[in-house]
């Protein structure tokens, strides 16, 4: 596994603070342009809830991002559109308090931002001061050029998101985005602008592999692929997908690390067979 620590991340114990391994203080975004500069690739999930975050970070994973995914996964909506920012600053204080390690991205919400800069500034600063997140995320190239400028000046690091993204469903549907060239161009104009906004690293989700390879070279800020083949600097997996937990069909770019949802359906199966059966609770579970 590589390596994802700041040169200057020394641990009182003498011992160097390696990814995958024990540190003494949070990821920083300066981490991450460090590992750009190493030519270090690194992995980042989803969390929402304290208990996953924690597994999560004592695996040793340096960014979590608190997605707005957690309306499909978690809240049981049918799309990212409904959730909202006071769902959003739950979900990611609940991860933030689950965590010693990993820089924690909260994900600004539908309709959190689209109004101008200073909405956007509004929302972020909830994240922030409310959950303790350390970087949000918006979506948006060109468009979200502005809100990004101003949260970076602002002092709140901004992971920008470009390629398919699902906030915008109604309008483009879930479809490979950058296909052919003029989309090609759109998407490279809407890397290289939340780059000069400030952004500290951009999500390519849903793109042609050669396109987001093409990114990867054109940027110095780091790239987090998913469903963008494997030249980005990073990648980025819904942990629901990837712990097989997810039902019905996934993403063709998932790879299933587990089986949680057979594992689970076959202890709870068990669980009741034992308390239909009367061999749960026996006497060592039980007080007197």
């Amino acid at each position: 596994m590589t390596q994802l620590s700041a040169a200057h991340d020394k641990p009182s114990d003498g011992s160097k603070a390696l990814y995958g391994g024990k540190g003494t203080r949070r990821i920083t975004v300066r981490d991450i342009t460090l590992a750009k500069e190493r030519g270090e690739k690194w992995p980042m999930l989803t969390a929402y809830d304290a208990m996953t975050a924690s597994v999560f970070d004592e695996a040793g994973i340096p960014v979590l991002l608190v997605g707005d995914s957690a309306g499909n996964c978690h809240l049981g909506y049918e799309t990212t559109v409904p959730v909202t920012l006071d769902e959003m600053t739950m979900l990611s204080a609940a991860v933030v308090r689950g965590t010693k390690r990993a820089l924690i991205v909260g994900d600004l919400p539908f309709g959190s931002y689209q109004e101008g800069p200073v909405q956007a500034l509004r929302s972020a600063t909830r994240l922030v001061k409310e959950a303790g997140v350390g970087a949000v995320k918006l979506e948006g190239g060109e468009r979200s050029h502005e809100q990004i400028r101003l949260l970076v000046e602002s002092g709140i690091p901004v992971m920008a998101h470009i390629g398919l993204t699902p906030q915008s469903v109604n309008a483009m549907g879930y479809r490979v985005q950058g296909r052919g060239e003029e989309a090609a161009q759109q998407l490279l104009r809407d890397a290289k602008a939340v780059q000069d906004a400030g952004a500290f690293a951009v999500v390519l989700e849903l793109v042609p592999a050669e396109l987001a390879a093409e990114v990867t070279r054109v940027l110095h800020i780091p790239t987090v692929g998913i469903g963008a083949g494997p030249e980005t600097d990073a990648q980025v997996l819904v942990w629901t997908d990837m712990l097989g937990l997810t039902s019905g069909r996934v993403p063709k770019f998932v790879k299933k690390y587990a089986d949680l949802r057979a594992v689970m359906g076959g202890a709870a199966r068990e669980f009741a067979q034992d308390v239909v059966g009367g061999t749960f609770p026996l006497e060592e579970h039980s007080v007197h």
